[in-house]
């Protein structure tokens, strides 16, 4: 279904700022790790989508990146969360356990029957 694609694709985009910043939480990380640990949660990302995000949380003041010298090549940029990047990241996190309560209540929870034997039924 051609519709189903395009909410696939927003649900993904949507989702992909908290994964980012959850992957920062503890921790400074360089963008292919962070592509990494997606991964290994099996949502896979391309360095494509996620440049211009981590530049738009840098832009927006959640993220700050250091520039790291590396033995394998160019320095690394190193991205973490400003304090207003951990005080956002506390605010997607409520979000998200609300968005999982809601999914996981209609998802396990079989809708009551009503009646409509009193009602009138308008054909379409």
């Amino acid at each position: 279904m051609a519709g189903s694609d395009n909410i696939k694709a927003q649900m993904r985009k949507g989702i992909l700022e908290y994964l980012v910043m959850l992957c920062l939480k503890e921790h400074p990380a360089y963008s292919s790790d962070l592509i990494n640990m997606l991964k290994e949660g099996e949502f896979v990302v391309v360095e494509g989508a996620l440049y211009p995000l981590l530049m738009r949380l840098k832009q927006n003041g959640l993220l700050n990146y250091i520039w790291v010298e590396s033995t394998l090549g160019p320095p690394r940029k190193y991205y973490s969360l400003t304090e207003e990047g951990r005080e956002f990241l506390q605010e997607l996190e409520a979000a998200y356990e609300e968005i999982e309560r809601a999914v996981n209540y209609v998802k396990n929870t079989p809708m009551k029957e009503c009646s409509i034997d009193n009602e009138k039924i308008i054909a379409q």
